[in-house]
Parts: C-alpha cells; structure tokens; sequence
C-alpha cells in the first residue's frame, strides 16, 4: 500500500496523548493517527456539521497592530538609511556579529522524529551519508 506523508497541527495535549496511547500499543505515532482517521471515516460521526451548517473552520481575526503602519514604514526607512551609511565593511562585520548572536540564542531542543526506510540498504546509505556530513 502506498503511503503519502502529511502534516497536521494539533494542540500540544493531543499529541501527548496519542504519543502514550502508541507506547501503550507498542506502535508508531502515525499508526496511531490513521488508526484514529479510519475509524472517524469508516462510521458516522456527531462531529459533521448538521444539514445547511458551514463546515468551514472560522480563522481568529488579526490582532490589529499596536503601532500604526505608517510610523513602521517611517522606522523601517531610517534604519536602511542608518545602515546605508556604513561601510560595506562595517555592515558585513555586523551581520557577522547578529549572525553569531543569533546562533548563540537559539535553544538547542532534541528532535522528535521517526524514520522509518524500505530496506536494511536504504538504512545504510543514510547513515554513511549522515557521518560524511552529505
């Protein structure tokens, strides 16, 4: 059966939950999902819109800027004129600085990810890739 990779948002305690309940069952999170889609699918449900409702989800509105736009137009223009008047010099020194600086706050967090290959070979390659740095 071929298989299509998707991506869903979903609030942080649902995913806990359906991580448990793969522990629990000694399967993958994705089994666990398209478990939990075929069975939604495969019988009526009290989640369906009822006759001639919307079954559109309603977006929450923007929240309006605090700042009119215009005054950030203005503080966008003087900050390219500030940075401008550098030196090519300068400005290469200071993306160098904001780039370290970025990479210095940026908090480490362990990935959370499965993945799964075909054949003991396609395991293989990934790996040797992965130690050569490809």
């Amino acid at each position: 059966m071929p298989l299509a990779r998707i991506t869903v948002t979903v609030p942080h305690g649902v995913l806990k939950d359906a991580d448990r309940r793969a522990r629990a069952l000694d399967r993958s999170r994705s089994w666990v999902v398209a478990e939990a889609l075929r069975r939604y699918l495969a019988g009526p449900t009290d989640l369906e819109p009822a006759a001639g409702a919307s079954a559109r989800v309603a977006e929450v509105p923007a929240a309006p800027y605090a700042i009119p736009p215009e005054e950030i137009e203005s503080a966008r223009l003087r900050h390219l004129a500030s940075e401008l008047a550098l030196t090519p010099a300068e400005r290469l020194a200071r993306a160098e600085e904001l780039g370290q600086f970025a990479f210095a706050q940026q908090r480490r967090t362990p990935r959370r990810q499965v993945i799964s290959f075909t054949s003991y070979e396609d395991f293989e390659r990934w790996k040797t890739a992965r130690r050569i740095g490809v």
